[in-house]
């Protein structure tokens, strides 16, 4: 069993910046998918970034250029710093990690962006 912590939420007015940090209690060098995942208030859960196979990232549209993906895997850990927050970046970021059939999330930790 894979227990993912996020933590770094908060608030922050627009235009400001965030780094949520994602802490795995196991290696998640193998897996096969990590990234970030959001949810806003009343919406379905979407994509925002994720790092594949170990190098290759994804990123919506809608946050390409404003945030960055990347791993630490000796610290066990994956990281989103996010600039330029609009308030539409406003929702619960949740981590994930899957490999084959096992797929993680963590709790979440919630963003607010105010205008």
């Amino acid at each position: 069993q894979v227990q993912l912590v996020e933590s770094g939420g908060g608030l922050v007015q627009a235009g400001g910046s965030l780094r949520l940090s994602c802490a795995a209690s196991v290696s998640i060098f193998s897996y096969d998918v990590v990234g970030w995942y959001r949810q806003a208030s009343g919406k379905q859960r979407e994509l925002v970034a994720v790092i594949i196979m170990g190098s290759s990232t994804n990123y919506a549209e809608s946050v390409k250029g404003r945030f960055t993906i990347s791993r630490d895997n000796a610290k066990n850990t994956v990281y989103l710093q996010m600039n330029s927050l609009k308030p539409e970046d406003t929702g619960v970021y949740s981590c994930n990690a899957r490999k084959f059939t096992m797929n993680y999330w963590g709790k979440g930790t919630l963003v607010t962006v105010s205008s």
